[in-house]
């Protein structure tokens, strides 16, 4: 089997990384797989959301540092290794206007935990435990945590987690709002690809404009949001799938997008 599975069914993309006997680190070969299913699944039309999980038990404990045991690169290839490998995976899931929610089971841990942070949603079983082990190895935060786990959790919060390298249990991620839902271990996926399916059977263009108006919020003024919502209005409404929610819903009757 593959280090890491895609897989496209009723309009949703699951990414699932599949290395158990590594906690699901991932090797360059993996970054580089990874990064390519979400570029598919961003151009796929017929995938609606996209879900990132593990197999057996873990989510991810990170890059597999076993793949760079006794190498030596100077600062330069350091920071290109990366720029130009690892961080592909953050950049495209920065891309990536669908939803796309994380499953996670067992640890998640350092980089692992930053690709989590990255979705835009996370669903935890609870058994999931959480951990920005960095420093217990003499890191920084490599993939985005020091940028991601502020914003999540609030600035004092992160830095606890960030300097300590503690883990945390489902139970407190779900506290500090780490985690949106907790659930039991075998049902977390069918809980996961049913919250999927109620996104996916809402207007497609309106669930990505609403993701791009909220990400974009996050960067801008007031004045700018509103302009630019008042664009991504202007397209939404001129789309079948807008029209049918909005008429259905006027006349009060089933339609594809209304009511569900």
């Amino acid at each position: 089997m593959a280090d890491l599975e895609y897989l496209v069914r009723d309009g949703i993309a699951t990414i699932r990384l599949n290395r158990p006997h590594r906690k699901n680190a991932f090797t360059l070969e993996m970054v580089d797989a990874w990064a390519a299913a979400l570029l598919e699944a961003q151009q796929d039309p017929g995938v609606r959301v996209i879900v990132v999980t593990g197999g057996e038990e873990s989510f991810c404990s990170g890059v597999d540092l076993s793949e760079f045991k006794g190498e030596e690169r100077d600062p330069l290839a350091e920071k290109q290794l990366l720029t130009r490998r690892v961080h592909r995976v953050a950049l495209a899931l920065e891309d990536v206007d669908k939803p796309v929610i994380a499953a996670i089971d067992g640890p998640a841990v350092g980089a692992g935990m930053d690709m989590a942070l990255l979705c835009d949603l996370r669903f935890a079983s609870s058994g999931a435990r959480f951990c920005e082990g960095y420093i217990k190895v003499g890191l920084v935060p490599g993939d985005g945590g020091g940028w991601l786990l502020p914003r999540v959790v609030g600035t004092s919060t992160a830095l606890r987690l960030l300097w300590t390298g503690d883990f945390i249990d489902a139970e407190e991620a779900l506290r500090i709002g780490l985690v949106d839902e907790v659930h039991k271990s075998d049902e977390l996926m069918d809980a996961v690809y049913a919250y999927a399916r109620r996104l996916t059977e809402r207007p497609p263009v309106a669930i990505q404009m609403i993701k791009r108006a909220v990400r974009q919020g996050a960067r801008h003024d007031l004045r700018t949001a509103l302009d630019l919502i008042s664009s991504h209005q202007a397209v939404v409404t001129s789309t079948a799938d807008s029209r049918e929610a909005f008429t259905a819903f006027q006349e009060r009757r089933p339609g594809v997008y209304a009511g569900r």
